[in-house]
């Protein structure tokens, strides 16, 4: 196989190395020992390694010392590292990459709904979801919640439509609570209605809504964004145990799709002090950084919030970041709750003119954002609207002139609707652009968006390519397990290079204009996540000196139709040197 692009091994690594054998080889007396040079603890040979580095982008080999990368170069140059306690992997000519950073997953929430909760599939029609939580009742005992998800926005538009009389059937001792595949809704019975004190009178909080029958005024069972929010934080809290199980699940089911970087976007005490324990009995095989709530009504009172990110550097370790937090600015378009600037196409559900909502004034994030830039945290803020992107942008700009050049990236999460005045400001202002790719192509999900927003506005979706061309650091989030069926990247991948469905479910493309190269996307899913959370010395790109963190795949990704790419399997995930995960078989 010819090997494409190989450069020679990195001479910083191996010349200082050297330099220094022979210096001591000068300048030994008799009595003192000559140290050896530096062998490898593994070696990868035989492969075809896409480094991401421009500066040497392919290789043969790697060699590991430590949990860093000792070489990057061609069989020859990697196999003269080996020693006699050396192992030696063979790659059989498969591709190697850096691990997947994935900037844009909720672990705590994945883990518990799989281990703790009455899980199902956002696929499930409003029938099987009755069946299953019929079933998950019968192992209840009365008057015990009933927790789980996740079920899809689009059974709203349904002939049968989410109800708390459906739930009530189904559950008539429980209080049920099932959260949505957007994470903006949740479906509740009647029993759980009136446990958290809600009545048809109850008013609307701040940034959300009580979902109601347009003729009676009667609530029907669903809450969106902050409604949603306040009474899932009055739920039972689960046990440090419990969090560390479930954490530890999540990062697994990461590791075995080659993500090695995460960044969990709604982190609240319990969990940073479960990811604390997860690294300090050496279980965590990821690297973490906690978006820490602010101002977010699931996480509990804005009191403890402050507290937690105060105390933050108490849970920081090798691998868990602290200095980052999470802001929820407006809901979703499909419901009508995300903030824009033009009004949504009539409905009969809302007011004319009706605009979505922002969760709090532009005032108060600018105050928000230039308290926590000037403590050094990192800022994700949730703004899928057009309009809660400019607030976003406005006050990161107010940040800026507050406290000078702090150096810091702050997010736009998710930056799917940006108006065309405001791509530029974007790179102007060190603003990432942070996209999840279920919204890529066409899907249902993005029919109800042209529904509420009309076909030219829900056609300018996810501009990664212009945004890209602008200077804008560009980062993936899978948002999983929220909208997407799995935690794999690479359906996503496959998704921003084709604009089409990865599934091949839902024909067509979705602004094909917006296309991007393979390499071009690679850089998105690895260095681009490690510039943004400030480790792209470590990782990103396989180059000698940095961590070893790479991916073994099942196919060689550059010489496949694109529209396989989602079908990738990973055979091998290395974080840190050491293998996290092979394919069982």
């Amino acid at each position: 196989m010819k090997i494409r692009g190989i450069t020679k091994i990195s001479t910083l690594v191996l010349a200082t190395a050297s330099a220094l054998f022979l210096i001591a080889c000068a300048e030994r007396s008799d009595e003192t020992a000559v140290a050896p040079p530096v062998l490898a603890d593994a070696i990868y040979i035989n492969g075809r390694v896409y480094t991401v580095d421009s500066q040497q982008p392919w290789a043969e080999a790697l060699a590991i010392s430590g949990d860093r990368l000792l070489a990057v170069g061609t069989d020859a140059e990697v196999q003269a590292l080996a020693g006699e306690g050396t192992e030696v992997v063979d790659l059989q000519g498969r591709m190697v990459m850096p691990g997947i950073h994935d900037m844009h997953a909720h672990l705590s929430q994945a883990g518990t709904k799989e281990l703790f909760e009455c899980g199902f599939p956002f696929t499930l029609g409003v029938d099987e979801i009755a069946a299953k939580v019929a079933s998950c009742a019968q192992q209840l005992p009365p008057g015990a919640w009933l927790r789980g998800g996740q079920w899809a926005m689009e059974l709203l538009d349904g002939d049968q439509p989410p109800s708390r009389e459906l739930l009530d059937a189904v559950a008539p001792d429980n209080p049920v609570l099932l959260i949505d595949s957007t994470v903006h809704a949740v479906w509740v019975n009647s029993a759980a209605l009136e446990e958290l004190g809600i009545s048809d009178a109850t008013a609307d909080p701040q940034g959300g809504s009580i979902a109601r029958d347009p003729i009676t005024g009667v609530a029907t069972g669903i809450l969106y964004d902050n409604a949603a929010y306040e009474q899932i934080a009055k739920l039972p809290v689960y046990s440090r145990q419990q969090m560390r199980e479930a954490l530890a699940w999540s990062v697994a089911q990461f590791n075995a799709v080659g993500v090695t970087a995460l960044r969990d976007a709604m982190v609240d005490a319990p969990a940073l002090a479960g990811y604390l324990a997860l690294d300090e009995r050496g279980e965590l095989s990821a690297h973490i950084a906690t978006s820490l709530a602010w101002k977010m009504a699931w996480a509990g009172p804005q009191a403890d919030l402050e507290q937690t990110i105060a105390t933050r550097q108490d849970f920081a370790s090798d691998n868990v970041s602290v200095d980052f937090a999470k802001i929820m600015l407006d809901g979703i378009p499909p419901a009508q709750t995300a903030a824009v600037l033009e009004p949504y196409l009539p409905d009969g559900k809302h007011p004319e003119g009706h605009r979505g909502y922002l969760t709090q004034s532009p005032e108060s994030l600018m105050k928000d954002i230039t308290y926590l830039d000037g403590q050094g945290i990192s800022v994700k803020m949730h703004a899928t609207g057009d309009r809660s992107a400019r607030a976003v942008l406005d006050a990161v700009e107010a940040a800026r002139k507050a406290n000078g050049a702090s150096g810091l990236w702050h997010e736009v999460s998710h930056a799917e609707m940006i108006h065309s005045d405001d791509i530029e400001r974007f790179a102007q202002l060190n603003v990432v652009a942070e996209m999840c790719p279920i919204l890529w192509y066409p899907s249902p999900l993005h029919g109800m968006m042209e529904a509420s927003l009309g076909k030219q506005r829900s056609d300018r979706f996810w501009q990664v390519k212009t945004l890209s061309q602008a200077g804008v650091l560009v980062i993936y989030g899978s948002d999983w397990p929220s909208v997407v069926p799995s935690a794999s990247p690479w359906p996503g991948i496959e998704a921003m290079v084709t604009r089409r469905d990865p599934y091949g479910v839902n024909p067509g493309s979705l602004a094909p204009e917006e296309a991007m190269g393979l390499a071009a996307v690679l850089q998105i899913f690895t260095v681009n996540g490690a510039r943004s959370l400030y480790q792209e010395k470590d990782t990103g790109t396989l180059e000698a000196g940095k961590l070893a963190d790479f991916i073994v795949l099942d196919r060689q990704l550059f010489d496949i139709d694109p529209q396989d790419i989602s079908d990738t399997r990973v055979l091998r995930t290395v974080f840190r040197g050491k293998t996290v995960y092979t394919q069982p078989g």
